[in-house]
């Protein structure tokens, strides 16, 4: 029989989390709610609740952000010996009805860790700010080229579980502890060859407030990204495997950047001589910038058949 656990990252929730922890199923057997410095005191508020022995509160002196208050969670459930550790957010925008959902993959050793996806279906976008949905998207693609997970969508979703052989493969202390988390999350996994699955599920939204602001992560996230991109990279195609996507990488970069550089050199050279740039020079330039940008398609194609289907499970005893 599989032990179930819970972590429920708290701030600024305390309108919420009674209800959300009188919804948790009767099939969790423990439910860490993590009190991240909040304001409002959310963990006090919790805990003189009562009437719910599986209840256990952790609080931090200081604000860690939603990645730092999963983490305290992940630790204490590994410390106890949970099998697989839910994490959904207090704020109520997560039905805690769909938990037997989103754990069943993991129980049939499916994969090692399922997330949600508000994506799936039309239907289940009704009341989502269009924002919300545009950004995701983009952060979605972003998500999929740094991670190499390209069969996941909604990579910002927090409703989320995994199994504790995954996450006992995990370096909890490099782990991005901001609101880069989830995506950070993915990165490691790839690197564990973790297999990761969507599990469809509607989001409820009311009137709570997020304390992600959309124009404050679009540079940071980016940088990550691109930080996380050239690590899965370097660790997957230079370290752990040289083989055929290696190759298509790195000489489609090569010819791209010669043709972009070469061309480029000649059109401002006969823009300021008043020449015209010769044929051959034209053909030199405008094939390797083809064949470039064929070769690191092809780079990408490799990469997406190469998403892990092995479940930890599996190999790990």
């Amino acid at each position: 029989m599989h032990k179930i656990a819970v972590v429920i990252p708290c701030y600024r929730c305390s309108n919420s989390i009674l209800g959300v922890l009188a919804s948790i199923p009767a099939l969790v057997a423990r439910v860490y709610v993590v009190d991240d410095a909040c304001p409002e005191e959310t963990g006090a508020l919790a805990a003189r609740a009562g009437g719910d022995g599986r209840v256990l509160v952790i609080r931090h002196e200081q604000n860690k952000g939603v990645g730092g208050a999963v983490i305290s969670g992940y630790r204490a459930a590994l410390a106890e010996g949970f099998d697989i550790v839910v994490k959904i957010d207090g704020d109520g925008q997560m039905d805690p009805a769909h938990i037997s959902n989103l754990v069943h993959p993991i129980l049939r050793e499916k994969a090692d860790y399922t997330k949600g996806n508000r994506f799936y279906a039309m239907n289940q976008l009704k009341g989502m700010p269009s924002l919300r949905v545009i950004g995701n998207s983009f952060l979605s693609f972003m998500t999929k080229l740094s991670s190499g997970y390209w069969n996941v969508m909604d990579p910002t979703n927090g409703f989320t579980a995994i199994h504790r052989k995954a996450l006992a493969t995990v370096n909890l202390d490099t782990v991005s502890e901001r609101f880069f988390f989830e995506s950070d999350m993915l990165c490691h996994l790839n690197l564990a060859g973790a297999v990761v699955m969507d599990v469809p599920f509607p989001a409820r939204y009311a009137d709570e407030k997020s304390n992600l602001k959309i124009h404050r992560i679009w540079f940071p996230f980016l940088r990550k990204h691109l930080a996380r991109t050239m690590k899965r990279f370097f660790y997957s195609y230079i370290v752990r495997d040289f083989n055929i996507g290696t190759m298509e990488f790195l000489f489609g970069s090569m010819f791209l950047a010669f043709g972009s550089i070469f061309g480029g050199y000649h059109w401002v050279r006969s823009g300021i001589e008043g020449k015209v740039a010769t044929s051959g020079t034209v053909m030199l330039s405008g094939m390797s910038v083809i064949l470039g940008i064929q070769l690191l398609l092809a780079a990408i194609i490799y990469d997406v058949t190469r998403v892990p289907k092995i479940p930890l499970q599996d190999l790990i005893e």
